[in-house]
């Protein structure tokens, strides 16, 4: 197996530092800030908002499949066992999702309008798969209402995410973050 083979199919021992990393990020935000965010407005835009936050940062940080779906289950599964929200599964899926997706632009997220766009449908998608997951399993609203009124709070979350995400993504660019990271 040549070096490039490794390097796209098993996680280097950063790749699995920063994905404790994110996952510890995807638990202190969902059990501090999607709580609090839930009760102020009652709708999933501050959930979707730090999820995808997370799976972004994540999937720029490590540029690798699994990376995200790997954050999705272990940030998911630890804050189910501390009595975290139950709708945090519903992003666990979507994160598996999310690193389908991605593919197409070789989990890359960097300032390339192409792989930009990619990485914006994606969370659309998954966002919206997630309030529906959600909605319908986890909270037992009504289909109509989740289909147009839950998922669609969700998918905003979502874009909000990316909004906020990107310029992180940039500065991290400019600043030359991954030659740190890989030196």
């Amino acid at each position: 197996m040549s070096e490039s083979q490794t390097k796209k199919t098993r996680f280097t021992t950063t790749n699995i530092a920063l994905i404790g990393i994110f996952s510890a990020l995807w638990i202190a935000l969902n059990l501090t800030v999607a709580p609090l965010g839930f009760r102020l407005l009652q709708l999933p835009i501050i959930h979707s908002v730090i999820i995808f936050l997370t799976l972004l940062l994540v999937t720029w940080a490590t540029s690798q499949y699994g990376a995200a779906s790997a954050v999705g289950i272990i940030g998911s599964a630890i804050v189910l066992l501390a009595g975290g929200p139950l709708p945090v599964l519903g992003f666990a899926v979507a994160s598996l999702l999310f690193d389908l997706i991605l593919i197409a632009n070789h989990h890359k997220l960097d300032m390339k309008p192409a792989n930009l766009a990619i990485a914006v449908l994606a969370t659309i998608a998954c966002s919206y798969f997630a309030g529906v997951i959600n909605g319908i399993l986890i909270l037992k609203l009504p289909l109509m209402f989740v289909v147009t009124v839950w998922g669609g709070w969700t998918v905003v979350g979502g874009i909000i995410g990316v909004v906020i995400t990107l310029p992180i993504i940039g500065a991290l660019e400019k600043a030359q973050v991954k030659k740190v990271k890989t030196a």
